[in-house]
């Protein structure tokens, strides 16, 4: 059986397990870029993601020798939530592997949904780890190992977002962003509109820090990243599936990559000004669009909003990212004279009225005539920084700007 009839399969074995998400046109969205923006909302779905409809749709494929083995899986978060839903409705025990730096909310959702049939492992920092030690696991314990994205009975799972989507469009669609970590989304879905949409461009999206399908097709091979960025845990892989290299490269028109801080500024305007809560990888779709909007105006585009789990104690961390992206937040250190005066001569000579320090770390050292001091500021308008620069310079006050120097901010600011 093709992929195609796989994914016509999978919507009847889901019909009556997922959501049939809702395709909302966003009113902000479309009067910013003047095109139709409508959001698939997977965010809404039982486990707040879409990746219910792949681990379902494999799970429940199994023969019952199979079920009996027990199954494993390795996740960041949302696929272990699918396993560990799948495995409380179908009454199979499963052994989820996920990486220590998954945001406890996560963790705690995945025991949520599977109660008592699963258990949770916490190893490794990345998906690529827990992975790892998942496969070990199965070949040790001879359990059944469920990918998260590189299976056919899990793509075409999630290849039934696309049937929905093309049932609700009013019109034809122009564009589709769909979010790339391992790839067994843009796999299931490009598939589908290759089939029933072919004027329909899809464009897949993968955080800056984690390139994988880009780096892969561009080499024509399957290429496993050396490092990545993890902030967005749900799309930051080191390396996507073969079967979804082999389609994405195939079905794809062009991947975004989309900066990190550009991810927050999203995660946190979605939430201010549409009161939506999406987890990183669910807005990489949507913090795209500003890097198409030329090609998409008077278009009608699709985002999938991929999912919803995030953990509100990475707020203070998301809202740091954003203003380091828009340019609104600095840090220095400046070498401050060891006199009275010193600090308010540098708040009514170097900052101007709209300038915040929201940062200020300084060791006084008597034998020394200046000491460093640790500065962070917030401005309102990013041209602020360039008079800033040259107050200090103009006033003797010398310096060192840390946002250049990340590993040196890393260690001072934490």
């Amino acid at each position: 059986m093709d992929l195609f009839k796989q994914i016509q399969e999978a919507a009847k074995q889901l019909d009556t397990i997922v959501q049939k998400t809702p395709l909302m046109e966003n009113a902000n969205l479309s009067e910013e870029f003047n095109a139709t923006i409508l959001l698939k909302r997977e965010d809404l779905q039982v486990v707040r993601s879409y990746k219910i409809r792949g681990a379902y749709n494999k799970i429940s494929s199994l023969t019952e020798a199979e079920r009996m083995q027990g199954i494993v899986c390795a996740s960041a978060g949302n696929h272990a939530q699918g396993v560990a839903y799948s495995c409380n409705l179908l009454q199979i025990k499963g052994v989820i592997y996920m990486p220590k730096t998954t945001p406890k909310q996560k963790i705690k959702q995945v025991q949520l949904f599977g109660k008592k049939y699963v258990e949770i492992i916490l190893t490794g920092d990345t998906f690529d780890d827990a992975f790892l030690s998942a496969v070990a696991a199965c070949k040790k314990d001879n359990s059944l190992f469920i990918h998260p994205f590189d299976d056919l009975k899990v793509i075409a799972g999630q290849g039934t977002v696309a049937l929905e989507i093309l049932e609700s469009a009013k019109k034809t669609i122009d564009f589709v962003f769909v979010p790339i970590g391992g790839g067994g989304l843009a796999a299931g879905l490009s598939t589908v509109f290759k089939q029933l949409s072919t004027t329909t461009k899809i464009i897949g999206v993968e955080p800056d820090g984690a390139p994988s399908m880009q780096t892969s097709i561009a080499k024509n091979k399957n290429t496993a990243l050396d490092s990545i960025n993890k902030f967005v845990d749900g799309a930051a892989v080191k390396q996507v599936g073969d079967i979804t290299f082999s389609i994405c490269k195939e079905n794809l028109d062009d991947i975004v990559l989309v900066p990190e801080g550009k991810v927050c500024t999203t995660i946190l305007r979605l939430y201010n000004e549409e009161a939506m809560v999406v987890e990183p990888a669910g807005a990489l779709t949507i913090a795209a669009l500003d890097f198409y909007k030329d090609k998409i105006k008077g278009k009608n585009v699709v985002c999938i909003v991929s999912g919803s789990n995030n953990d509100i104690e990475r707020t203070e961390e998301i809202k740091e990212r954003s203003l380091f992206y828009e340019g609104l937040k600095h840090y220095f250190m400046i070498q401050f004279p060891q006199r009275p005066g010193a600090l308010k001569e540098f708040v009514n000579t170097i900052l101007g009225e709209d300038d915040d320090i929201t940062y200020f770390q300084f060791a006084k050292k008597n034998s020394r005539e200046v000491g460093s001091v640790i500065v962070g500021l917030e401005l309102k308008n990013k041209e602020d920084i360039h008079t800033i620069k040259s107050n200090m310079t103009n006033h003797g006050f010398e310096y060192r700007y840390l946002n250049e120097k990340e590993d040196l901010y890393a260690q001072l600011i934490g």
